[in-house]
């Protein structure tokens, strides 16, 4: 965990946040800033700062089920995933994140 990350705080319940999703190695929360009719954040517990620093193989696969699991407990049939990488690439939180976008209808 990192002092002054935004979701590592948030991970460890400083904001309240409401969790649409959790197992041991990740959480899934509404983005403050939707950009699409659902817009759900999967967060590693620990703090990795983006997908270039991820090495652990077994977290990789843990953050996909997540996201398949999540969109389901979401009602979405179809989904994008995004993963911004770099602040080149529009990463704005150095903790590695995964993008769920659709909508209620389960197309994006």
């Amino acid at each position: 965990m990192s002092n002054d990350c935004i979701f590592c705080k948030i991970i460890s319940g400083d904001f309240g946040t409401e969790f649409v999703y959790e197992n041991e190695y990740c959480v899934a929360f509404n983005d403050i800033n939707p950009k699409a009719p659902v817009h759900i954040l999967v967060v590693p517990k620990v703090h990795v700062a983006s997908l270039n620093e991820l090495e652990d193989k077994n977290l990789m696969g843990e953050l996909l089920m997540a996201v398949k699991e999540t969109a389901k407990k979401a009602g979405l049939s179809a989904y994008r995933v995004q993963i911004n990488t770099g602040k080149e690439a529009g990463q704005e939180v150095f903790h590695l994140h995964l993008h769920i976008l659709g909508n209620k209808k389960g197309n994006i």
